[in-house]
């Protein structure tokens, strides 16, 4: 098992397998990026996946989430897919993504093994979703969630980026979204990167202005599963979905740490928000499994309490499409 010096244990793979992504959305890629080929020849190849998900496997790893940038631009996400669902140990493999191919391609996805989706929608207007993405698809990306529901992905979120000015005065449009669904929203709170200080200060929104609102219409909070992630989840007897805080700026927020990151390029990231980060790729060039492991057993000595976003350090994270937030 995979345990930093503050005994807490590690079981959860966050793998982004490209930096690239089609949406352009204001808070991490409003001039977009470069969606060629030449933009994806770095990324991890399906065998360096297959012996890196076989390495953190092996060391007690049981939840896998594919992310990028946008992983569906990847055509050969089915396999990565499949490779992550057919290593031993891994129970849950799970994927975030901006929907732009979830109704074409969820049927795929959902054949090669995935468990879990995350579908990020920032606005539930049609407009503003325009706004913020670049892309008018929110109706195919709406119409993407219910075939997920309707051929049996049995855990479907939707990921929210809290923001003044943008969705803040939306919460009841959210909460009615989850009145008769079976879906969890998942709030997030907007997070400091290298390359958005302005626009975090005009339009960052703390989540206990949500949490105050759910205590007062009765809502209650879940006890946190063993694999699971940051948020804390709330249900309501009289809606069919839930809601979700993921709120990094809250005090021992990094208590609870369970998952750790690697880059498209193959690089370890301990923790979202950190200077350096170490690179694995050249330890997934063999079957052997052993270096890669030792490797990680070695690293994870290093990882912080905390990271560093109340001193509005992010580390060297760019934007959140570099390693998938």
């Amino acid at each position: 098992m995979l345990k930093d010096s503050f005994d807490r244990r590690f079981s959860y793979l966050r793998l982004s397998v490209t930096e690239v992504c089609n949406f352009r959305c204001d808070y991490c890629l409003p001039d977009g990026t470069d969606c060629g080929p030449d933009a994806r020849a770095k990324d991890l190849t399906l065998d360096e996946i297959r012996r890196l998900v076989n390495v953190f496997a092996k060391l007690g790893t049981r939840k896998v989430r594919i992310t990028g940038g946008e992983p569906s631009l990847r055509k050969d996400l089915p396999e990565i897919i499949r490779i992550c669902k057919a290593t031993p140990g891994i129970e849950t493999v799970a994927l975030t993504t901006n929907g732009y191919r979830l109704a074409k391609d969820i049927e795929l996805w959902h054949q090669a093994g995935l468990d879990s989706l995350n579908v990020s929608i920032d606005s539930l207007d049609h407009a503003k979703f325009a706004m913020i993405t670049g892309h008018n698809k929110l109706q195919q990306i709406l119409q993407g969630l219910a075939q997920a529901a309707e051929i049996g992905i049995g855990n479907i979120k939707v990921n929210a980026v809290l923001m003044k000015h943008y969705n803040d005065q939306a919460m009841d449009d959210f909460f009615a979204f989850v009145k008769t669904r079976p879906i969890t929203l998942r709030l997030i709170e907007l997070m400091r990167t290298g390359d958005n200080a302005a626009f975090f200060e005009r339009h960052h929104l703390s989540g206990t202005e949500i949490i105050a609102k759910l205590k007062k219409e009765n809502w209650q909070e879940r006890l946190r599963g063993p694999h699971a992630g940051p948020a804390r989840e709330f249900w309501h007897p009289h809606y069919a979905g839930g809601i979700g805080l993921i709120m990094p700026y809250s005090k021992d927020f990094c208590d609870t740490c369970n998952r750790l990151r690697v880059s498209s390029q193959g690089a370890l990231f301990l923790c979202l928000f950190v200077d350096q980060h170490q690179s694995l790729r050249h330890l997934l060039q063999s079957d052997d499994p052993q270096p890669a492991m030792a490797f990680l057993q070695e690293a994870i000595k290093g990882k912080a309490i905390s990271h560093n976003l109340h001193q509005q350090n992010p580390g060297s994270t760019r934007q959140l499409a570099m390693i998938g937030g």
